[in-house]
């Protein structure tokens, strides 16, 4: 084996890895465009396409984290849930269901129920935005690179977001034939199988494709049925057709299908919840004591989520004289059904005795179906000359059809019983005006009651259009060999339309728990139009480091608080999402030492976001244009080659986000929002730190990983709330250690890793879900180990 390429080789990928500036999307252009040779013997020579063009690390003035493929393989996860603790800007928000899980980057993200609301941080996968970050919350697996663009995006990608995009890379075909066999196992009965083939199919084209299957039986117990849930059963393939149409024109074509079948995500009683004791009670005196041991659940209906997504898309590079044209066509389905344990026991409903004296039942089921096609056209000038362009257009739709049934006690506190039978008897039976005795005398005959073991249900049904166009440009002009001018601008428009209808499947039209009301019969439309732009500078200070100053604007379109308890309030549209953000950089880079720093300040106004609401005993939330807030801080990368055997690299991220100004929901005259108060799910502080040492012998390579992310506590209530009027919100800091040992055999065909997760066995808890008692405990909050075995030929 060449010792001193193999040392470069690591050298190159720790540096793309460390979370520094890093790349976006730019296939055609990584072969067509390179000016110069690369030195791969130097760090500061190393190629990113973060600008879709191919640029030198050292010279993109733009913040962005990038996991590459090694760094991704090194960490033994198979989704983003396990990744984002390498990004200290991101955070992940889990819920019980993909579809309500969320990103937050720099203290930003949508945390929200309506299928008639886009998020914050925007999911890009192979050049094709996804209208719902849960799409991508699925295995990740055959991928190049993921990448975090901290702020708002706009004039280089598809679709803006206000806060941020997450960009996901998969791996192109390869010419030489080959493939890898990949098998994991963790301790649980976990494991992960994976294979792929590539090659040349002709002179002009070559293929590739990558099958998957995975599958994990849990790791929280359910006392009720003394089964394991919060596991998952899950298996995908991904083809691809890279055709070479002439010396320089390219059509790349993707197919992928992945299904899932996960019992998961189960909410944890980590507080006591005074629903009823089992042996799934928590050890906890109560507020602000978790039960950070707590392993166990008492559910008698299954949460578990059944999704399946099918994507197309087909890309089209070429060059128009001196210009470089692409065009990304794409199609994608997604089918998410959640099942809900929302009552969180195995006793509620068996009374009969009326609510809330005693456990209520609470069970939902929820089917949903999305489909999306988008267009996009780009073309790029030559690089070289004083003025470097890109611009471009968009064109964005996505449709959602979703029911959602309630299966809930009956409820009568506030003579919601009487006031059915009234209405049945009006509207059923034709009694003009029933009496108070009628009623009476029809409950005793129909031998009807309204109490806990009185199981009704009701269902909704909802509909949402989104169309989006944009126009978008971006560019840069070099006023002399050191100083250049950055600049950029897109215009936006969106529409936006809903319908909903929610009607009760009780005879009697009885009310259950958590059901607002039926006959409901919404509709709206809406649409915006947003001119955003970029402006800033860039300053080479020297060979070896530079500078830069931007002033962007972000933007996320209007919105509805489209969801089950849909009330008339709700049919009121949310304005826009709007962004400006400032950001200072200053990069270095040697030849065996790269760093990195930037501090920003976003100020974001009509910050769309979900505001708690108590409904009869169940909390409810409620999205809403929360007001004005404010994110500042700092962030700092680095990568350091000790030694041709020895590397390190970490990052840090400093965050300070807050509400500016808190607006309370419409119809609400009061609410326990506040100014002042944290976003929720943004950590002030988070950093990591990652070495690896290689020891190259005879007859074998051995490479020992390990890295240490440290999350301050974070803040989860809703926004405008605060850790002194919310206290059960309010989750701990955790520092986790993983690590690795490897042993590689022939040019690394053939790799054996020993796998350590969480070495200190520190639990922690990531997601506050609600109700003063609900939390999820994540995987790796446990100690656990593992062994991998890959070959590749």
């Amino acid at each position: 084996m060449n010792t001193r390429r193999s040392i470069v080789s690591r050298a190159v990928t720790l540096a793309m890895t460390s979370g520094l500036l890093v790349s976006a999307h730019g296939y055609a252009q990584e072969n067509q465009q390179a000016e110069e040779p690369i030195d791969e013997r130097s760090l500061e020579k190393i190629v990113v396409t973060s600008q879709k063009r191919v640029e030198s690390i050292s010279d993109i003035p733009v913040a962005v984290s990038v996991l590459r493929e090694d760094q991704i393989n090194a960490a033994f996860a198979n989704n983003i849930e396990g990744l984002q603790a390498l990004v200290p800007s991101v955070s992940f928000r889990k819920g019980n269901t993909t579809r309500n899980s969320a990103i937050t980057v720099r203290g930003v993200g949508t945390i929200s129920f309506s299928i008639a609301a886009e998020p914050s941080v925007s999911t890009v996968v192979d050049g094709v935005v996804l209208g719902r970050s849960g799409q991508a919350f699925m295995d990740l697996y055959d991928l190049q690179r993921i990448e975090v663009l901290r702020g708002p995006q706009g004039t280089l990608f598809g679709k803006n977001a206000s806060a941020g995009v997450v960009n996901i890379t998969t791996k192109r075909p390869q010419d030489e034939f080959g493939g890898m066999l990949e098998a994991t196992l963790f301790q649980g009965n976990e494991y992960r199988l994976r294979g792929s083939m590539h090659g040349a199919l002709n002179e002009d084209a070559s293929g590739s494709i990558t099958v998957m299957k995975s599958g994990f039986d849990g790791y929280i117990e359910n006392v009720f049925n003394n089964e394991t849930v919060n596991g998952y059963d899950r298996e995908g393939v991904r083809a691809m057709l890279d055709y070479s149409i002439s010396d320089d024109t390219e059509m790349l074509f993707i197919f992928e299908n992945m299904k899932s079948n996960d019992d998961c995500c189960a909410d944890l009683e980590l507080t006591p919840s005074g629903r009823h004791q089992s042996e799934a009670s928590p050890d906890s005196t109560g507020v602000g004591d978790l039960d950070l041991s707590q392993r166990q659940v008492d559910h008698d209906f299954e949460t578990r989520t059944i999704d399946e997504h099918t994507a197309f898309s087909m890309q089209f590079d070429t060059m128009i004289g001196d210009h470089q044209f692409t065009s990304i066509t794409a199609y994608r389905d997604w089918s998410n059904t959640e099942f809900r344990e929302g009552d969180f026991t195995s006793t509620a409903g068996d009374a009969p005795l009326p609510v809330f004296g005693v456990p209520f039942q609470l069970h939902d089921i929820g089917p949903q179906d999305w489909n999306q096609v988008s267009q996009e056209f780009r073309i790029a000038s030559p690089l070289g000359n004083a003025l470097e362009y890109q611009g471009g257009v968009f064109w964005w739709q996505q449709k959602s059809n979703r029911s959602f049934t309630r299966e809930a006690s009956c409820q009568n506190n506030n003579g919601q019983f009487p006031a059915a039978i009234s209405a049945y008897l009006s509207g059923t039976l034709g009694v003009e005006n029933p009496s108070e005795e009628q009623v009476n005398q029809f409950i005793e005959d129909e031998s009807l009651s309204c109490l806990s073991n009185d199981i009704v249900s009701a269902t909704a049904f909802m509909e949402t259009e989104f169309l989006n166009y944009a126009v978008f440009a971006d560019g840069k002009y070099h006023i002399n060999d050191d100083l250049r001018l950055l600049f950029g601008l897109r215009y936006t428009k969106d529409e936006v339309s809903f319908s909903h209808n929610r009607r009760s499947n009780d005879e009697y039209a009885r009310t259950g728990v958590g059901v607002r009301g039926f006959d409901t019969d919404f509709d709206g439309e809406t649409d915006e139009t947003d001119l955003s732009g970029k402006l800033g500078v860039q300053y080479d200070i020297n060979d070896n480091s530079m500078a830069y100053f931007t002033f962007s604007q972000g933007y996320k379109g209007p919105a509805f608080n489209v969801f089950y308890n849909m009330a008339p309030n709700d049919t009121l549209p949310i304005g826009p999402e709007t962004s400006d953000a400032y950001e200072l950089g200053y990069k270095y880079a040697s030849r065996d030492f790269v760093f990195n720093a930037a501090v920003f300040r976003t100020e974001i106004d009509g910050f769309q976001a979900n505001n708690p609401e108590l409904l009869d005993g169940v909390f409810i939330t409620r999205l809403t244009n929360a007001g004005s807030i404010i994110t500042e801080g700092a962030e700092v990368d680095f990568i350091w080659q000790v030694s041709d055997q020895f590397s390190l690299f970490g990052g840090m991220a400093t965050v300070d986000a807050t509400v500016d100004e808190f607006r309370c929901p419409v119809g609400l005259d009061t609410c326990d929002g506040r100014s002042g108060a944290d976003l929720p799910f943004s950590p002030d502080l988070k950093y990591s730190l990652s070495g690896e040492y290689v020891w190259e012998l005879d007859n074998m390579n051995v490479y020992l990983n390990g890295s240490y992310v440290y999350t301050d506590e974070i803040f989860a209530g809703g926004p405008g709330t605060t850790a002194e009027t919310n206290p059960e919100a309010l989750l701990p800091d955790y520092g986790i250690v993983n690590a690795s040992l490897a042993f590689s055999f022939n040019d690394d065909d053939v790799r054996i890793s020993l796998i350590g997760k969480n070495l200190t066995d520190e639990s922690f808890v990531t997601t506050y879900s609600g109700d003063n008692f609900r939390y999820q405990i994540p995987r790796d909050a446990d100690r656990y180990f593992g062994i991998q075995a890959r070959l590749r030929y």
